[in-house]
C-alpha cells in the first residue's frame, strides 16, 4: 500500500516520476506537505520581460509596422500595389523587433516546460498549471498573444501557496485577463469620460463590458450554480470599470509605470450592490473589496474544492472530500495551503478508485520526466506536438479552460495520435537503460506486472520497449 501511495504522490499529485523520484518519495503525504512549506522559486524567470515591457514592445512594434505599411517607394513599381504590399510584409517579417518578440515568447514557453520536466516540486508545479487553466486566457486573441505565460509567472506563481483572495486579485488586475475579457475598454455609462464625450457630441461610443465580471462569478469564484443573478454581473462590471492597461500614447511618452492602470475617469460612480451586500463608492478599492468577499463566499469554497478534487483525485470526486476541503478553506480564511492540505489528508484522495486520465500536456511532460527528454530545446517542435495532440499551449476554446475529464481526451482519434507520439518520443530516449527498468522507475513495481512486464522484457529494441511503455494504459493514467 505504501508503494502504491508513493506512486500516487508522484504520478497523480505530481507530474510523473523521474528516475529515482519514486524511491525517494518516502511518506507520500509528508512529501506533498513538505512541498507546500517551501516558497515558490521565481528566480528562473528573473531574466524575462515583465508585462509592461511586453506591452511597450508590442506598441512600438505596431508603430513600426504602421510606418512600414505607409511607406511609399521612391519610384512607382510596375508590378503595382500588390507587389508593394508584399514587399512591406517581407520587411515586417524581417523586422528585428518582431524577431526579438518571437524569441522572447519562445524562451518564456521553453522555460515553462523545462521547469515542469526537471522540478523537484512537481506537486506545486501541477498546482500552478491547475490555476493557470482555472483562470484561462487564450493566446489566439491577438491583444494578449504574449501575455498568457507572463500572467502565469507574475500573477499565479507568486500566490499559488498564499491566500486565494490575493491570487484572485492578482489575476483579475493582470493585463492578460483585462485584455482577454475586454475589461480594459469597459467604461461606466455615467462616468466622467462618457459625460465629457457627450458634451463634445462625439460619435464615439463607449460603454460597460460585462465579460470579465461574468467570468469572475461563473468560473473564477462562485461557479455557475453559485447563486448570483444577472444584476450581480452588471454591478460587479460597474465596480471594476476603469481597471485597464496603459494607452499607446502613455507608453510612447514613457508615462506608463505599471501594466495595470486604474482610470478614475472611466469608473462608474456610486455605490454597488453585489450578492446583497452594498459597497460604497471607493474608486479602484470598490472592485477589490467585492473580490475579497467573493473569495470567502461558501459557494466559492465548494467550487474551488470540487475543481481541485476533480483534477487531482477523480472525474467525479467524492462529495465528502469536497465538503472537507471547502470547510478547511473557510476556517483558514481562504488559505490555499489549507485547501490543498485537506485534500492530501483525506482518505478518499488515496482510494483505489482515485485515478485521472492524462491530458496531452500531462502525457508529454511525464514522458519528458521519465525519458529525460529536453523537448524545451526545440519549443516550436514541442508546441506543434501539443497542438497535434489537441491541447495547444495557452489556447483553450473558451474562458472555461481545457476540460479535465477522461471523456474529453480519450476518443479513438486522440488515442491513435498518442500512439504515434509515443513512438516518436521513444526514439529520443537516450541512456535510460532497459525499458522494463525504466517502467518500474516511472510507474512503480506494482504497476509493471504480468503481460505488460513480459512485453517490455521481450521488446525487439529499447526504442520499441520505450514506445510500449509510453503508450501503455498504465502510463496514460495518473494513478
Amino acid at each position: 500500500m505504501s508503494a502504491t501511495r508513493a506512486a500516487a504522490a508522484v504520478n497523480r499529485f505530481g507530474l510523473g516520476a523521474m528516475p529515482g523520484e519514486l524511491a525517494a518519495a518516502g511518506d507520500p503525504r509528508g512529501t506533498l506537505h513538505a512541498q507546500l512549506r517551501r516558497r515558490p522559486d521565481l528566480s528562473p524567470f528573473a531574466g524575462l520581460p515583465d508585462s509592461l515591457e511586453i506591452l511597450e514592445t508590442q506598441n512600438e512594434y505596431r508603430l513600426q509596422r504602421r510606418q512600414m505599411r505607409d511607406r511609399k517607394p521612391a519610384t512607382p513599381s510596375p508590378a503595382g500595389a500588390a507587389d508593394r504590399n508584399a514587399a512591406a510584409e517581407d520587411d515586417i517579417e524581417r523586422n528585428p523587433m518582431q524577431q526579438a518578440i518571437r524569441r522572447a515568447a519562445g524562451d518564456d514557453l521553453a522555460l515553462r516546460y523545462r521547469i515542469a520536466a526537471t522540478t523537484d516540486m512537481p506537486f506545486v508545479e501541477r498546482l500552478v498549471r491547475f490555476w493557470s487553466n482555472h483562470f484561462a486566457i487564450s493566446i489566439d486573441k491577438n491583444q494578449n498573444r504574449l501575455l498568457a505565460a507572463p500572467m502565469e509567472r507574475e500573477a499565479i506563481r507568486p500566490h499559488v501557496l498564499g491566500n486565494f483572495a490575493d491570487l484572485l486579485t492578482a489575476v483579475e488586475t493582470h493585463p492578460g485577463m483585462l485584455l482577454y475579457l475586454d475589461n480594459a475598454a469597459s467604461v461606466g455609462d455615467d462616468s466622467m469620460l462618457v459625460r465629457r464625450l457627450a458634451r463634445r457630441d462625439s460619435k464615439r461610443r463607449l460603454g460597460l463590458n460585462e465579460n470579465l465580471a461574468r467570468e469572475v462569478l461563473e468560473l473564477h469564484t462562485l461557479g455557475v450554480d453559485g447563486g448570483y443573478a444577472q444584476q450581480d454581473v452588471i454591478e460587479l462590471a460597474r465596480a471594476i470599470t476603469g481597471w485597464s492597461t496603459p494607452l499607446p500614447r502613455e507608453m510612447q511618452q514613457g508615462q506608463a509605470r505599471s501594466a495595470f492602470v486604474f482610470r478614475a475617469g472611466a469608473h462608474e460612480p456610486g455605490a454597488r450592490t453585489v450578492l446583497g451586500k452594498r459597497y460604497a463608492e471607493g474608486g479602484e478599492a470598490q472592485g477589490r473589496a467585492v473580490l475579497r468577499d467573493l473569495a470567502m463566499h461558501p459557494a466559492t469554497a465548494r467550487h474551488l474544492g470540487f475543481k481541485l478534487a476533480r483534477h487531482f483525485v477523480a472525474d467525479a470526486p467524492p462529495p465528502a472530500l469536497v465538503d472537507a476541503m471547502a470547510a478547511a478553506y473557510l476556517r483558514s480564511g481562504g488559505a490555499l495551503t489549507a485547501l490543498y492540505g485537506a485534500m492530501i489528508d483525506h482518505e478518499a484522495s488515496w482510494s483505489a478508485d482515485a485515478r485521472k486520465f492524462k491530458t496531452p500536456e500531462d502525457f508529454v511532460i511525464s514522458t519528458m520526466r521519465a525519458g529525460g527528454l529536453r523537448l524545451d530545446r526545440q519549443p516550436r517542435v514541442l508546441l506543434r506536438l501539443l497542438t497535434s495532440l489537441g491541447q495547444p499551449t495557452f489556447t483553450p476554446r473558451s474562458p472555461a479552460g481545457f476540460p479535465d475529464t477522461a471523456a474529453d481526451w480519450a476518443s479513438g482519434d486522440a488515442l491513435r495520435k498518442r500512439l504515434q507520439a509515443a513512438a516518436a518520443l521513444a526514439g529520443q530516449v537516450q541512456g535510460r537503460g532497459k525499458p522494463f527498468d525504466l517502467a518500474v522507475e516511472a510507474l512503480g513495481a506494482e504497476a509493471v506486472q504480468g503481460a505488460f512486464a513480459d512485453a517490455l522484457r521481450r521488446a525487439g529494441s529499447p526504442q520499441e520497449g520505450f514506445a510500449l511503455l509510453f503508450s501503455s494504459p498504465a502510463f496514460q493514467w495518473r494513478v
